[in-house]
């Protein structure tokens, strides 16, 4: 996944003098983020950073980046607690472009672990846009490892690029290795072609293939997914 750029760099004049407007009135008044963000792709400008990543799996799209920016412009203002509970229902309320633009800006958030939640509800969707947007560097530092895992198989089942994933030769292990080799017997068994990302997976696991202990491990009462 490619981090997020400066507005400068892709937006045209007239669209980054309006952002520049709606972060002074967010940062002026964070409350007006619930109207400006959903607002964002309308009011300022929408498409791809990347004309080869239409979907905005690896690169972050336009739109992604003004909301971005507007959560930077209210984490000014805001107390964690406080941005935690705006974050939170711009995701719960929000349509998919919105979701995944929440998920994006974990990256560049200094929240901690708390909205995890965020990032196991889109892993449990079938929406290749949400699943690539949680597997961020957040996603990286905070996930437990079983959940993260499985978040990389969930990538790999639903054509999700491994680039999109943040963290596979750093995170990536025995355990995750024996779960790509089990994907790639049975799609050989049922005749099915192997993704390219699979057999990359397991190189990017080599480094790591001594099995360890798990550094992250998932909440208490937490169900474990297959």
């Amino acid at each position: 996944m490619k981090p997020a750029q400066n507005p400068t760099d892709w937006l045209a004049p007239a669209a980054q003098a309006r952002l520049d407007e709606l972060i002074t009135e967010v940062t002026t008044n964070p409350a007006r983020i619930a109207v400006l963000f959903p607002a964002a792709a309308r009011a300022i400008a929408r498409g791809p950073v990347d004309p080869a990543d239409p979907d905005g799996l690896i690169t972050p799209r336009v739109e992604d980046e003004v909301r971005i920016a507007l959560l930077r412009a209210a984490e000014r203002r805001w107390r964690p607690s406080e941005l935690t509970v705006e974050i939170t229902a711009l995701y719960r309320h929000g349509d998919a472009e919105e979701k995944r633009a929440v998920l994006r800006a974990l990256d560049h958030l200094e929240l901690g672990d708390v909205l995890l939640p965020l990032v196991r509800d889109a892993l449990r969707c079938n929406d290749s846009r949400l699943i690539a947007a949680a597997l961020g560097t957040y996603a990286m530092r905070h996930l437990d490892d079983h959940t993260w895992r499985h978040g990389v198989l969930k990538a790999l089942f639903t054509g999700v690029p491994l680039d999109a994933v943040v963290g596979v030769a750093e995170r990536g292990d025995a355990e995750l290795s024996r779960m790509a080799s089990a994907y790639i017997a049975e799609r050989l068994a049922a005749g099915r072609p192997v993704p390219q990302d699979a057999e990359r997976l397991l190189q990017l696991c080599a480094g790591n293939a001594t099995a360890r202990t798990d550094h992250r491990d998932p909440p208490a009462g937490q169900d474990e997914e297959e």
